[in-house]
């Protein structure tokens, strides 16, 4: 059991526990209703990520059936939220399980990862066939049309995101990387005029006029450049930021936790949570690039894929550099099948460093 725990990379469980640690503890002070269900969420992911590392699952990786079955099980899940998810705030998002609720979308994400790890791993020399990259771009278009259809644009963002940074990191040629972009483009427009709502669209188009609507879609980037303008070096303190505790900036459990944490800790909170990031990320590619296979080095740079989609999202929509497309922050953001699937990814990407 030492040797369990020994063998782990804890510069990286240091930076995921810190992340976890601020974003529980803005949560402690704007929404502390949700403080506790987050830590029963983080005490069942460790729980599962635990399990996931004492099990060396390596062997099964190569049995295309199994990686396959995963991927299969999500979107059957996904086909399943269609129909039976209840709509909420306008998206038919969240699967029920008696009074426990969870967001397949999130799990695509993983499962994604997964299908194109074993399939780059083999292919990525060859990925500049045609029919290659036609059968990746496939197992990308199946899950994201069925969140699209939610609709769930900022899933789907990341869910392309992790399709092109696959290619990008199999090497693909510039010409054949153009190719993918333009059939990008060409689903986005169709998702523009027959699938996405009228708030998407208007949230996109105010990323370009700030000034437009001030009360309306712009209304929360606006109130969360406030929160962040306003933190000065060392924050208001904790239970004392006037646009968190007083309603002002909504979502600051989820969408806009970094605004949340900079206005009440500070920019220096805001940077030592960016460093952890960091941090994290460097690990994870480092732990890819020792791997000695080609499997987990691909599931190492498909998670390290995730999280930067995920963060560059986030914050970006804080600083009103993004469109809000309702993506959360790593381990930071409130939301317990998003913790449950990074949780599950980083006990992947431990029982690599366990068994290397």
């Amino acid at each position: 059991m030492i040797s369990f725990f020994k063998h782990q990379d804890w510069k990286l469980n240091t930076a995921v526990l810190f992340l976890g640690f601020a974003g529980l503890l803005s949560l402690l002070s704007a929404k502390p209703d949700l403080f506790y269900k987050q830590i029963l969420f983080w005490i069942i992911g460790i729980v599962i990520a635990f399990a996931i590392i004492s099990f060396d699952w390596r062997p099964f990786a190569n049995h295309r059936a199994i990686v396959f079955g995963i991927y299969s099980a999500v979107i059957i899940l996904l086909v399943a939220t269609y129909f039976f998810a209840p709509t909420v705030r306008g998206i038919r998002g969240w699967l029920m399980v008696g009074s426990f609720q969870f967001q397949a979308s999130e799990f695509a994400k993983l499962a994604l990862i997964v299908v194109f790890a074993g399939f780059f791993k083999k292919r990525h020399v060859s990925i500049a066939r045609i029919s290659n990259l036609l059968v990746s771009f496939v197992y990308f278009l199946v899950p994201a049309l069925l969140v699209a259809i939610q609709p769930d644009l900022g899933s789907v963002i990341v869910l392309f995101l992790i399709w092109f940074g696959f290619l990008l990191v199999s090497g693909l040629r510039p010409k054949h990387l153009i190719i993918s972009l333009l059939i990008f483009l060409l689903i986005a427009s169709l998702m523009w005029f027959g699938v996405l709502k009228n708030y998407q669209k208007e949230r996109i188009i105010g990323l370009f006029f700030p000034e437009r609507d001030v009360l309306g879609i712009n209304y929360n980037v606006i109130q969360s450049k406030i929160a962040i303008g306003s933190a000065g070096f060392l924050g208001k303190g904790f239970g004392q930021g006037t646009q968190v505790q007083l309603g002002f900036l909504p979502e600051a459990q989820t969408d806009f936790i970094f605004a949340a944490i900079a206005e009440e800790f500070g920019l220096v909170a805001g940077f030592l949570v960016i460093a952890a990031f960091l941090w994290m990320i460097f690990r994870v590619i480092k732990i890819g690039a020792d791997s000695n296979d080609n499997f987990s080095r691909f599931v190492c740079l498909g998670a390290a894929i995730l999280f930067i989609a995920q963060f560059f999202l986030n914050i970006g929509s804080n600083l009103g550099l993004m469109p809000v497309v309702g993506v959360t922050f790593p381990f930071l953001s409130y939301g317990g099948s998003s913790l449950l699937t990074n949780l599950i990814i980083i006990g992947i990407i431990q029982s690599i460093v366990v068994r290397k």
